[in-house]
């Protein structure tokens, strides 16, 4: 089973804020394993405009620190799981963390 997941980072690190990233990691997956991991600058930050990007990469699911209740309906119109809550750390983990079912969340660290 072939997967795409989108991580908003900060010096290729997750970032708390999905709006507030300097680039996304998109890590796609087959059988449970990263095959290829890849970092894309997002384009000017504006409402719904990160939703859009992301999609034109096939992404599957977006493990974020926090995220507006908009882009998380955008995603979900788009039928992309959105999880919310997810670490600071290298975005590979992250995603072996959520295939292993090892991924500990917290609450939404995004306020609107």
């Amino acid at each position: 089973m072939k997967r795409i997941f989108a991580v908003p980072t900060e010096k290729k690190k997750a970032c708390a804020h999905f709006g507030h990233c300097e680039s996304f990691a998109i890590i796609k997956t087959e059988n449970g394993a990263i095959t290829q991991e890849s970092y894309v600058d997002p384009p000017e930050h504006q409402p719904g405009t990160y939703p859009r990007f992301l999609v034109g990469f096939d992404v599957d699911t977006v493990l974020a620190g926090g995220m507006g209740e908009k882009a998380q309906s955008l995603f979900r119109q788009n039928n992309i799981e959105v999880i919310m809550g997810a670490g600071t750390v290298d975005p590979s983990s992250l995603v072996e963390e959520y295939l292993s079912g090892q991924l500990k969340t917290s609450t939404n660290l995004c306020d609107h």
